[in-house]
């Protein structure tokens, strides 16, 4: 490593700043241990430091886990959504979206040739484009994330070790053990004896999510809050709570509940889940890291979007999330419902639509009762009648029921991916051949669905009447400078009105 780049971040190192959290490691060859940038450890001298960009790569080179920073809680970093208007390289941005994908299905057992797959490659081309990425394998990146996961179940849970290593995807006890002790020196249950609480709640497991301050917790929580569907999501008390359905591969499906709490003393999001979600824990984990943009940098975000205070003072915020969703499918059926009426009157066909064909399940927690209906179930729905018949009495118009009937035909098969760091022009252009859905629609899908942080749906009333006189074509050239982050600059302008 240059000398320039070592002393710089060493000297984020010493300053212990949030933003440099998630985006390197330190390995400290005096002890053997390495770090996040904020660890309060005592600082060490710089020529005892080296620096990893991941902590695969820092568990490569020999070293192990703070047991004070706790390097599997440091927030992660958001692959780029590639654009015609923002050029990413191409390898780069293959080997970041892989890293994703095998950070949010770590527990799930899948191998490196289904993720190629998955990502239109060659399993050869995917291990060259991520060895000049990170500088390790893919099988190393992905033993690394079920190492700390199950670091982080062992320290935050009281669940079994058996249950640990199944959770975190390792397929057997032995394999779990063999490779815990390999790579951090010390068996599973004595790393248990040295954690403090453990995170059981009665039926649920609690476990800790980190991200980078500052975060506007309440901001997200209203938007939230606004949108909810009644029977699967509710925000109480400052926390969100909905329902949880997964397919597994095998029947039955995995059903369930989850709390998300902020502690942000501690820089965290609480993740409380019915332990009935335990085989689908690093899923679960994944969509609430997307739920709630917990691998934004806000820092780099407000440099660019800053200027938007020269419009009106305050109109941009620093720490303004992206609200993301748990399940696209129900989020894209939820934009159809809003389109041309209010957000309420949304929620209220939402709630019909739930009543009417979604899945009861049992929680235990008032105003919970209800999974969002499965495209497979939509799907069924025409195999008794005309869609409209079925969903016309909830007070869904014929044109709007045949376009869910579309969307539930597109999840259903798995033909198009809308999943977070699907690729955002080839996702809107899959949507825009679907009849019902518009320019605005599209980008709304893309930007929480696919998490985009350029989509802009410029013509929104929302973003017209914040920008108001500016026409459409105006609002277009002013939102230039805002690029990449539009997604960010619509929230700041929505959340302005």
């Amino acid at each position: 490593m240059p000398n320039d780049q070592h002393n710089a971040w060493y000297a984020a190192f010493k300053a212990k700043d949030p933003r440099f959290d998630g985006r390197f490691f330190v390995g400290v060859t005096s002890t053997g241990i390495y770090c996040r940038p904020v660890c309060r450890a005592k600082l060490p001298r710089a020529e005892n430091c080296t620096f990893y960009a991941t902590a695969a790569a820092a568990e490569q080179a020999g070293f192990r886990p703070c047991l004070l920073c706790r390097p599997e809680l440091a927030p992660g970093t958001a692959p780029p959504n590639v654009s015609q208007n923002v050029p990413v390289d191409a390898t780069a941005s293959l080997a970041r979206r892989a890293a994703r994908l095998l950070e949010d299905n770590c527990g799930s057992g899948h191998g490196v040739e289904e993720l190629a797959r998955r990502l239109g490659c060659t399993g050869r081309h995917l291990r060259r484009a991520f060895m000049a990425e990170y500088h390790v394998t893919p099988v190393q990146y992905l033993q690394t994330c079920r190492l700390l996961l199950a670091r982080n179940l062992l320290a935050d849970t009281d669940l079994s070790i058996i249950d640990v290593a199944m959770a975190a995807g390792f397929g057997s006890l032995r394999r779990f053990n063999a490779l815990f002790r390999k790579h951090y020196r010390l068996a599973p249950t004595a790393l248990r004896k040295q954690a403090a609480t453990h995170g059981r709640q009665g039926t649920g497991v609690t476990l800790a999510l980190g991200y980078r301050p500052p975060f506007q917790w309440q901001t997200i929580l209203e938007f939230l809050a606004s949108r909810a569907i009644p029977g699967v999501e509710l925000v109480r008390d400052g926390e969100y709570l909905r329902t949880v359905r997964f397919a597994t591969g095998t029947p039955p499906a995995v059903s369930g509940w989850i709390r998300v709490g902020h502690q942000p003393g501690k820089r965290v999001l609480t993740v409380t889940m019915d332990a009935a979600l335990l085989p689908v824990l690093s899923r679960v984990l994944a969509r609430v890291r997307h739920l709630f943009d917990l691998h934004c940098d806000p820092g780099t975000i407000y440099e660019t979007l800053s200027s938007m205070n020269d419009i009106r003072p305050g109109l941009c915020v620093p720490g303004i999330r992206l609200p993301g969703c748990f399940d696209a499918f129900e989020m894209a059926v939820r934009a159809v419902l809003g389109q041309q009426i209010t957000v309420k009157a949304a929620g209220t066909l939402a709630a019909r639509l739930v009543q009417a064909h979604g899945i009861p399940v049992e929680t235990g927690i008032a105003g919970l009762t209800h999974v969002f209906p499965a495209p497979e179930t939509i799907m069924a729905l025409q195999g008794a009648g005309a869609i409209g018949d079925h969903l016309g009495p909830l007070g869904i118009t014929g044109a709007r029921a045949r376009t869910i009937l579309a969307l539930a035909r597109l999840f259903g098969t798995g033909d198009a991916d809308f999943g977070h760091g699907a690729l955002p022009e080839t996702g809107i252009e899959t949507l825009m051949a679907v009849p019902g859905i518009g320019m605005w629609t599209a980008h709304y899908i893309a930007m929480r669905a696919m998490g985009w942080p350029d989509a802009f749906p410029h013509t929104d009333h929302g973003v017209r009447k914040a920008l108001a006189p500016r026409t459409p074509e105006q609002i277009l050239a002013l939102a230039e400078s805002w690029r990449p982050w539009r997604a960010y600059a619509t929230i700041n302008l929505w959340n302005s009105l």
